[in-house]
């Protein structure tokens, strides 16, 4: 008989954190694991510090309605490049991340060892060079959560605030839109994962990438400084959703955004297809879906955009956000619904 897999209630954490550490690669760190504190070097006397967390049933699921089983190494790439992208929207370079796991009994050792490779290979992937796993903390609890913190680096360049749009600034973004929610809505249809592997259609394999862009995202790293050193006046990572997003930079800015009807649409057209047939509109995707994690920035009328970059609307007198001239009747995500 085949024996069954063990999980970390087989081990104890010092066993568990001598299986995780190895796969997470040398920390880039004056002090990394092993006391109560990691050492980070900070360059010019500044730090620039967020934390974001992913919950089992609110923010992935082990088992999708579709069949698709979300692996560690999801989890992890996720959490890496949530982090990383928060630290690239203030127009910083990432330098560490401190994880913590909160595990069930029943987790599989392999899964949370996967959860480590995830993490590894996201920050290797995304080309987070000078940034590393340095520390973290390990408990018991009935489901899944993995809270990470992620340093940065200004490395002397100012930060990029949310509050900085003026009227007459242009409005540019990098990165995809609308395709995580695509994924997810992929991961949460009746679509059987497995037989759209099986049948590798053109149709079927644009499904399974809408889902790779949901587990898996890429933020453009190299896009936040390169943005802050073109005079980016207001910067954010698209997290919940364009319209969500680019109202966040309005309300702090004191200011109005109008999104241009024509770009907003160019990014819908290649989802139509997916969309069709999934029952949905593309433009809710694009206006309302997050976690691509591209950026939303905005420049000076007369600035070139930096490379990645491409014009999506412009900031005008007034407040909240318009589409083509339009209230858009889809927002983004609330955690709370409100």
């Amino acid at each position: 008989m085949p024996t069954e897999a063990p999980t970390v209630a087989d081990l104890d954490e010092k066993s568990l954190l001598a299986r995780i550490f190895p796969r997470l690669g040398t920390p880039i760190a004056l002090l990394g694991p092993g006391d109560d504190a990691a050492v980070i070097a900070a360059e010019d006397g500044r730090t620039v510090i967020s934390i974001d967390t992913l919950v089992q049933d609110a923010d992935f699921r082990l088992l999708w309605p579709s069949g698709y089983r979300t692996s560690g190494f999801d989890v992890g790439w996720k959490c890496a490049a949530q982090n990383l992208s928060d630290i690239n929207a203030m127009g910083a370079v990432p330098t560490s991340l401190v994880v913590s796991l909160t595990l069930p009994g029943s987790t599989e050792v392999a899964w949370v060892e996967d959860l480590a490779d995830g993490l590894a290979a996201a920050i290797h992937v995304l080309g987070a060079t000078e940034c590393s796993v340095v520390g973290g903390d390990l408990g018991r609890g009935r489901e899944i959560v993995v809270t990470a913190a992620v340093t940065g680096s200004l490395q002397g360049r100012t930060p990029v605030l949310r509050s900085g749009a003026r009227p007459g600034d242009i409005v540019a973004v990098d990165g995809s839109l609308g395709r995580a929610a695509g994924g997810l809505a992929v991961l949460e249809s009746h679509e059987d994962y497995a037989a759209l592997i099986a049948d590798p259609t053109a149709e079927n394999l644009a499904l399974l990438e809408l889902a790779t862009s949901q587990c898996r995202p890429r933020p453009p790293l190299a896009s936040g400084p390169r943005a802050a050193e073109s005079g980016a006046t207001a910067m954010l990572d698209i997290s919940d959703g364009l319209v969500r997003d680019a109202g966040r930079i309005a309300s702090a800015s004191g200011v109005a955004i109008e999104l241009n009807a024509a770009a907003v649409a160019r990014h819908a057209e290649p989802l139509r297809a997916a969309a069709s047939r999934l029952g949905a509109d593309p433009l809710d995707w694009v206006l309302g879906g997050g976690e691509d994690h591209g950026l939303l920035a905005c420049f000076p009328a007369d600035s070139e955009l930096p490379a990645g970059f491409e014009l999506i609307g412009e900031v005008r007198d007034g407040a909240g956000v318009t589409v083509g001239g339009q209230s858009p009747q889809t927002i983004g995500w609330d955690h709370f619904g409100g």
